[in-house]
């Protein structure tokens, strides 16, 4: 029997959460920090790419907890990774 999407990707995801769990507390926050300020201030290319790693990694959260969560909390998360996807692509794309 094959397992779904759903369950290979929670069971692929086990090892990595698993380490983002063992670092300490500050560690994944001053990570997204960092990657919010090259996203802010770097040249063209490098911010857009900073922000899609963020929005994968919130998209990467947000699918491993869907089932989980409630409306409310569906639609902030889900509103917080289209800003994240939005800013990626106004620094993505040329101006002009």
């Amino acid at each position: 029997m094959s397992l779904s999407f759903r369950s290979r990707l929670e069971h692929a995801s086990v090892p990595w959460v698993g380490r983002v769990n063992r670092l300490p507390r500050p560690v994944p926050l001053l990570v997204l920090v960092g990657l919010l300020a090259v996203g802010a201030f770097a040249p063209v290319p490098w911010g857009g790419i900073a922000f899609l790693a963020i929005a994968l990694f919130v998209g990467w959260l947000l699918f491993l907890t869907w089932q989980r969560l409630k409306q409310p909390e569906r639609l902030m998360r889900l509103s917080v990774l289209v800003l994240v996807v939005a800013v990626a692509i106004v620094k993505l794309v040329p101006k002009g």
